[in-house]
């Protein structure tokens, strides 16, 4: 049994494959897309947030298409002997809003969900079932898998929602409270000031092992709430479990993954900030690139994709080194202070080492001066980068 013949079907409807529906629905409506989910909701149950400097005019014109939540008015962070309010706008988008912005932009029938992909080709995309979908170019954006061929650590997060009976007074965001007990690695928790009654919570580590613990980090959100006194009801939750990828062999990553032919993107396709494990601001260029290019053979389109994948990595070599100084240096109950370091640097220099976009001066001013770990373990770093990043988490729990 087969299904319409498209120009272009894109598998895995998160945050990638959706704002490539997204930027051909805007740039190309005249080309015939086909995003396929497996879940019955695009975007999954997730969280996407980023600076207003980590775009591009472009990118932000297509961000623009989705409601999100906006604070015009800087963000906060805290460490035990530092912290700061910083200036930089701050957005963060809900998978309930992603979703419906793209059922606004992409017509009714150019998107499946609920319908897991069994096989996939260079021009051919099969669903469970056996319903086959012909197409001129295949997009896989499926997320990452583990690989023998990365090293690295984890980030590990649980995230709350919760309205508070009382206003919780929060004003702006909290990238960062590292006040709290650390608990063998760099942890911290993040908020979000939704309204006036309403407070995203998130636990966050950064884990040597991809294990999340979801009775530990929920008691401990508990114990937060309590401590500043905001009780109420809990509106969702989510967890997640993302790679901070400090080395590895990228070609390698590469043809492990390859189905020829086949176009990938997203986390996939290696396109993520490796120390952060951000993937919205790099997301929407590959979405506008794609968009520029969708005349292209499959075939030219997923060696394109794959040569700016290897630029990707070699420009982000500088953060990979700071995750393996993480990750190898830094004892982990005493990770925080290479956070804390950090953040007493140039607003500017922290915007653009979000963005990805670090200068050479940026990186001389981060590692001048005293490390904030020994000295030995330091240098250590520089020849040591992790363990592999062969061990992978739960499906559900891996934000793509």
């Amino acid at each position: 049994m087969s299904g319409r013949r498209v120009d272009i079907a894109i598998v895995g409807g998160g945050l990638s494959g959706g704002l490539i529906a997204a930027a051909l629905a805007i740039h190309r409506p005249e080309l015939s897309v086909q995003l396929i989910e497996a879940g019955s909701r695009l975007g999954g149950n997730h969280r996407w947030s980023w600076f207003a400097s980590d775009l591009s005019p472009e990118a932000t014109e297509l961000l623009s298409h989705f409601r999100k939540a906006e604070w015009d008015n800087g963000y906060d962070v805290g460490f035990p002997a530092h912290i700061r309010r910083l200036s930089t706008p701050y957005r963060s988008m809900a998978s309930a809003d992603f979703d419906a912005g793209l059922r606004r932009l992409v017509v009714e029938q150019a998107i499946t969900t609920g319908r897991p992909v069994a096989a996939l080709e260079a021009r051919m995309v099969t669903l469970e079932g056996g319903v086959e979908i012909p197409a001129r170019v295949v997009i896989d954006c499926r997320g990452q898998p583990a690989s023998a061929h990365l090293t690295g650590g984890w980030q590990v997060f649980m995230g709350r929602h919760v309205r508070t009976k009382r206003p919780h007074g929060v004003q702006r965001p909290v990238i960062m409270d590292a006040t709290v007990a650390q608990l063998g690695g760099y942890r911290f928790v993040y908020l979000l000031p939704l309204g006036l009654h309403d407070i995203f919570v998130e636990d966050t580590y950064y884990a040597d092992g991809p294990e999340l613990d979801r009775g530990a980090l929920s008691r401990r959100i508990d114990a937060y709430c309590v401590q500043h006194g905001w009780e109420g009801e809990i509106l969702g939750s989510e967890t997640g479990v993302l790679p901070v990828i400090t080395g590895g062999n990228f070609s390698r990553f590469q043809a492990e993954h390859r189905i020829e032919g086949v176009v990938r993107a997203g986390a996939l396709g290696g396109f993520v900030h490796p120390l952060t494990s951000y993937t919205l601001p790099i997301a929407a260029e590959i979405a506008l690139a794609i968009a520029r290019d969708a005349d292209l053979p499959g075939e030219q389109l997923a060696a394109m994709l794959e040569a700016r994948a290897r630029g990707h990595w070699g420009r982000t070599r500088f953060y990979r080194r700071l995750g393996a100084m993480l990750f190898v240096a830094a004892r982990p109950a005493e990770r925080y202070r290479v956070f804390e370091r950090f953040y007493r640097l140039p607003e500017p220099l922290i915007e653009r080492f979000y963005a990805a976009r670090s200068t050479r001066l940026d990186r001389a001013r981060i590692l001048c001066g005293k490390p904030p770990v020994p000295l030995g373990r330091a240098l250590a770093a520089l020849t040591r980068s992790g363990p592999t990043l062969a061990k992978s988490p739960r499906k559900d729990e891996v934000v793509a």
